[in-house]
């Protein structure tokens, strides 16, 4: 197997930084500034230069990919523009001293706008062009002349977003728009600064130790430059998060002034990893976007060959339940839509009140508070999504790896569309789907497991037993009434989570159409666009395997026999039987004893009588038996009094309380960060479906806890 170059980004953090050929120290907010005089001269440079060529003739001319006199336009978007004649234009006029170097970062950037703009252009020319009499009820002609023009790999969510962008349009100014360009203003440009596109002369970037990097960038002193000495160089040290290798090559940082008065540094780093095959797959495991949970997974194995293939699963399912993490975000959701409606409600009044009113000043101070409290809602909100996201990557990805498969089967997000009630897609749009996807492609690259995407139409509506049709309930018990969370076929009589049938049929239809995927060049992303549908069949392993197994351990490993005798070590002879109930007329019990009543081989968890304490002052109901009473006092919540102190060395008042709950925290939630989360623990799966072998015991059926 090859090995490939993984590239990522890391979000760093500047700790510290001095002004070169001095021993002048340079504070952490006086580092924002002056990086964000750079960012805002970058930005104003790309701005102007996006606005002056925000038109179909110039994007016809990039589109082409030739310059004037026939020529291959480079691949770097600055020596593009360049080669076009393009920043001159945009260039007069600006009174503040800027170097080459800094004007060719605003040129890449610009450059890069316009050509993600070419992609967008496109759809919107297509859906112009075909556009029919009725917009939400195209006819199969009309869908086949759209395809024709649309470019290759265009899924159906960007057509429907096209087209209700291009209607609503049509409703405010009645008639079609001419282009892109008309139906959309220039884009905003981020405030940022892309030191990719510079040389030695401007930024070097060197590794210092295994937790810190050194960038070595001139900025400027002022807000207006108006001559070289108003810049100098700046040492600043970074210091490098856990996700980045001591083995990992440090690329050109992009720098971001940030609200919080800190210089965020996304920093590209590349090390090796072990390349993945897109095809030629026997195990995988399918994750679906539940709607239960967060993520649902099955394992299957291909079975046979040609026309007699099959996936077979072990019926087990792994689920990632994460509703009280959604729940929080869907509350602080609302509180943010609360804030930003007072807050435009504020600015409404005052800008129909002015200036001279005297209530014009309060008005605005409050929209102001409102901004700022909207602002951290939504830095909670992003880190909340982003902390989620990672920890169910991370534990997909260890699933997967655990059961010794070498592929991931996901649903498109491109074909999945929110549909229903408005409460229910606000929740399944809040569940960072994009990031999870792309966090597990990450740690899947690094552990060498190939990450595809399948169809998603279909997998809910379908059994993956006999592939005959759903019918959707509340629950199990409950089928005569209409639901969404448990699936039943009336054709086999499958009853199951609708989740856990859906994760079945993306895994079945990776494993069966998987000769079909496809590779993206730009991206890498790996999907499969034909749907291939096949039966999955629950498989156990038999216990003639498990006996060969066992017996092949003792054989390897054999123990030695313990000296002494027989009556020494235990034991010397076999344990007397139970009597067993009667089995017919004068029938008898063991070693000639009348017949008993017939017990179960499980004694009961619970005791089936009243139990008393061990001083026998308390009576209480059937269970365990109890401990040393415990101290008398006010019980607040799920906690049980305990004895741990005398209770003269308690507050008044104070009683100490256990921190036993009625729902333990799991392990694999433990793992996870989030205390409140619950997620299938990791099990190795049995050796006749991986490649493991050896020391592997059959997990139990998991559950949610």
């Amino acid at each position: 197997m090859g090995v490939a170059r993984l590239m990522a980004t890391a979000t760093c953090t500047a700790f510290r930084a001095v002004i070169e050929g001095g021993s002048e120290l340079v504070g952490r907010r006086m580092l924002s500034e002056r990086v964000g005089f750079l960012a805002s001269l970058c930005q104003e440079l790309t701005q102007r230069l996006v606005a002056t060529r925000w038109d179909e003739a110039s994007l016809d001319v990039l589109a082409a990919g030739v310059d004037g006199r026939g020529e291959v336009l480079p691949s770097k978007g600055w020596m593009a523009m360049r080669r076009l004649h393009w920043p001159k234009a945009a260039a007069e006029g600006e009174g503040v001293y800027v170097s080459d170097r800094v004007r060719r970062a605003a040129e890449e950037y610009a450059a890069r706008t316009l050509r993600l703009a070419l992609h967008r252009r496109s759809l919107v020319a297509a859906v112009l062009a075909t556009w029919p009499a009725d917009p939400g009820r195209r006819s199969e002609a009309d869908w086949t002349a759209l395809r024709t023009l649309l470019p290759a790999g265009v899924s159906g969510a960007e057509i429907r977003n096209r087209t209700r962008q291009i209607r609503a349009y049509v409703a405010e100014h009645r008639r079609l728009p001419l282009g892109l360009c008309v139906l959309e203003d220039p884009p905003r440009i981020a405030l940022q600064v892309l030191l990719a596109a510079m040389d030695r002369q401007q930024v070097t970037m060197e590794r210092v130790d295994e937790v810190t990097a050194r960038l070595r960038v001139k900025l400027p002193l002022c807000a207006a430059p108006v001559s070289g000495r108003e810049w100098a160089w700046h040492v600043i040290d970074i210091r490098l998060p856990g996700t980045v290798g001591a083995d990992s090559v440090l690329h050109t940082p992009t720098l971001r002034p940030t609200s919080s008065g800190r210089v965020a540094v996304d920093l590209p780093h590349s090390w090796p990893a072990p390349a993945t095959k897109a095809s030629g797959h026997e195990v995988a495991v399918g994750f679906d976007w539940g709607v239960n949970t967060l993520l649902t997974g099955t394992v299957g194995r291909l079975t046979e060959r040609g026309e007699t293939r099959r996936v077979v699963t072990d019926g087990r399912p792994l689920i990632f339940d994460a509703t009280t993490v959604s729940a929080k975000l869907h509350r602080l959701r609302t509180h943010r839509e609360h804030l930003a409606t007072r807050r435009d409600h504020y600015r409404h009044l005052a800008d129909g009140l002015g200036s001279p009113h005297r209530a014009w000043g309060e008005l605005l101070r409050r929209a102001t508070v409102l901004e700022i409290e909207h602002q951290r809602v939504c830095v909670r909100i992003r880190h909340l999504n982003d902390a989620l996201a990672w920890s169910a990557a991370r534990w997909a990805v260890n699933q997967t790896a655990a059961l010794g498969a070498t592929v991931i089967y996901l649903e498109d997000l491109a074909t999945l569309e929110a549909r229903g009630h408005r409460r229910g897609n606000a929740r399944l749009s809040g569940q960072v789907r994009g990031t999870i996807a792309e966090a597990i492609r990450h740690l899947g690259a690094k552990a060498g497991i190939a990450v595809v995407t399948v169809p998603a139409r279909g997998t809910s509506a379908r059994c993956p037993g006999c592939l005959g049709a759903l019918t959707h309930h509340p629950a199990p018990d409950r089928l005569g009434e209409r639901g969404w969370k448990w699936a039943h076929c009336t054709g086999c009589g499958l009853s199951m989570d609708r989740d856990h049938t859906a994760a079945r049929r993306i895994v079945s239809r990776g494993l069966l159409a998987q000769t079909y995927t496809v590779t993206e060049r730009a991206t890498g992303t790996r999907t499969i666009r034909t749907t291939v549908d096949g039966t999955v069949r629950s498989v156990r392993r038999p216990k003639q395997t498990t006996r060969r197994l066992r017996r092949a351990r003792r054989a390897d490993n054999p123990l030695p026999r313990p000296r002494g005798t027989r009556s020494t070590l235990g034991k010397g002879r076999p344990t007397r039987s139970r009597p067993s109930g009667p089995v017919g007329p004068g029938a008898r019990g063991a070693a000639g004893q009348p017949p008993g009543p017939k017990t179960s081989r499980r004694m009961p968890d619970v005791r089936t009588v009243p139990a008393t304490s061990p001083q026998g002052s308390v009576q209480r109901p059937a269970g365990h038996d109890t401990q040393t009473p415990a101290a008398f006092g006010p019980v607040s919540g799920h906690g049980v009094p305990v004895p741990d102190q005398p209770e003269s060395h308690l507050p008044a008042g104070r009683v100490r309380l256990s921190r036993r709950t009625c729902r333990r925290r799991t392990s694999a939630a433990e793992r996870t960060g989030f205390h409140h989360l619950h997620a299938t623990q990791v099990h190795h799966l049995t050796p006749r479906f991986g490649p493991q072998s050896g020391d592997r015991t059959r997990p139990r059926r998991a559950r949610k806890t």
